[in-house]
C-alpha cells in the first residue's frame, strides 16, 4: 500500500507556547520515533500548519478562542525544532487558516492508506480525519492515538471515540 502520514499542526504554540499542554510536550519524543521509522520505510510525510494573520482576534475563531496563536512568521507558528529534519523531506507542507485543510484531499489522492498524528486531537486532528474520511470513504484512514494530544485528556479520548464511530481506525 502507498502510505502517507499527515502530521497535524505540530507547532510551538500547541506544544509549549500559547496553547501548549503537558501531554503535547510528552508526546513529542514518540512522534520523533514514529517519523524516524516512517522515513526508513519510505512513507510520505505531509505536514499541516495552523496559520493566522495579525487580525486573528477579529476572525470568527479568534472571537471564540481569544488566544493569539500560530501567527505567521512568529516563533509559535513554527513547527517544533525536533521535527525540522522531517519537514525538510516532507512531500508537502500545507498552511491552513482553520481546523481542516481543504487542500489536503487533493494532496493525498494517490495514497491508499492515510494516517494522522499531531495536535490537537479534539480540534484539528478530528477535523482533518473526518474531512478525509468523507472525501475518501474507501481509503483506510487512521489515527495513532499515542502520537496525538488534545486540549485536555478527556477531550482527546472523546475525539478518539467520535472518530472510531465514523470508521476512522484508531491505533
Amino acid at each position: 500500500m502507498h502510505k502517507a502520514i499527515v502530521v497535524v499542526d505540530m507547532q510551538n504554540d500547541f506544544i509549549d507556547g500559547a496553547l501548549g499542554t503537558r501531554e503535547a510536550q510528552e508526546m513529542l519524543p514518540h512522534m520523533v520515533e514514529k517519523l524516524t521509522a516512517a522515513r526508513a520505510e519510505g512513507t510520505a510525510l505531509i505536514f499541516t500548519m495552523d496559520t493566522h494573520g495579525a487580525d486573528y482576534l477579529d476572525t470568527q475563531e479568534g472571537k471564540r478562542l481569544p488566544v493569539e496563536h500560530c501567527i505567521r512568521d512568529t516563533a509559535g507558528w513554527e513547527i517544533a525544532p525536533a521535527l525540522h529534519p522531517f519537514v525538510r523531506e516532507a512531500a508537502a507542507v500545507i498552511e491552513k487558516p482553520t481546523f481542516g485543510a481543504t487542500t489536503l484531499p487533493a494532496t493525498l489522492a494517490d495514497y491508499d492508506k492515510i494516517e494522522l498524528v499531531g495536535l490537537c486531537t479534539d480540534i484539528c486532528v478530528i477535523s482533518n480525519a473526518l474531512l478525509l474520511k468523507a472525501f475518501y470513504p474507501e481509503k483506510l484512514i487512521s489515527v495513532d492515538a499515542s502520537c496525538c494530544a488534545g486540549v485536555t485528556p478527556e477531550s482527546h479520548a472523546n475525539a478518539l471515540a467520535a472518530m472510531k464511530m465514523c470508521q476512522v481506525e484508531v491505533c
